[in-house]
């Protein structure tokens, strides 16, 4: 399916939309806008869920019974839009999801991060659902680990960003066809329609704080450099 037949189904105006590189913006409640999406139009969903750790996001409220009511919702969208879904959940929420096919680990190493009950720890789990694209498409085999490369940019003012190296090696390895179609529903910062951008993928990304959809809107609107 075409990009545009793709945003002409959903019936609310976009935030923000880069023709040229087909990557559009909604600011709205994913809950509201992923049922519009037409039936297995979407390559990857690739998304930052809520951490249900009272993180102070805005609206949303960062509770467990949330993430739980959450995933419980958009799950089944998500498994009817596309064929791969990618999901970063810390530690201890794993089992509020459906068990994955597969995970991928995405290794910090020695600075350690926090998100455990028993403190520190030197990963964090990715969960994905459907075949690995490279066995899939017969590329070979790839590692299930994805070193953590670049730092946050902290300037983003926003409570969990993901350092772009490290979400564009994510996107390459989940997504290795250029002009593959990525959905985030948790676009925040706008890191994966940001990293999209510059990989010559395309993407819809959706947020519910206009804050964060208007951090997104100026990272994008600048200049990317595309790699080939």
């Amino acid at each position: 399916m075409e990009f545009n037949d793709i945003i002409k189904a959903i019936p609310i105006e976009p935030y923000y939309r880069d023709q040229q590189a087909d990557i559009v913006i909604y600011c709205s409640d994913c809950r509201l806008v992923l049922p519009s999406i037409p039936d297995k139009s979407i390559d990857l969903v690739l998304t930052d869920f809520p951490y249900a750790n009272n993180t102070e996001y805005g609206e949303y409220e960062d509770t467990p019974s949330n993430l739980r009511e959450l995933i419980s919702k958009i799950f089944p969208e998500l498994l009817r839009l596309a064929p791969l879904i990618a999901a970063t959940c810390g530690i201890p929420n794993t089992h509020f999801y459906p068990a994955p096919t597969w995970i991928l680990a995405w290794y910090i190493g020695q600075a350690g991060h926090i998100s455990t009950p028993w403190g520190f720890n030197c990963w964090l789990p990715i969960l994905v659902w459907g075949k690995d694209p490279y066995l899939a498409h017969g590329l070979g085999r790839r590692t299930d680990v994805i070193v953590r490369e670049g730092e946050p940019n902290n300037n983003l003012k926003h409570p969990t960003v993901k350092p772009e190296k490290t979400w564009s090696k994510l996107i390459i390895r989940l997504s290795p066809e250029s002009g593959e179609l990525i959905l985030d529903p948790f676009l925040g910062s706008g890191t994966t329609a940001y990293c999209a951008k510059k990989l010559n993928r395309k993407c819809i990304g959706i947020e519910i704080e206009e804050k964060y959809c208007e951090v997104a809107k100026k990272r994008l609107a600048q200049s990317v450099m595309r790699l080939q």
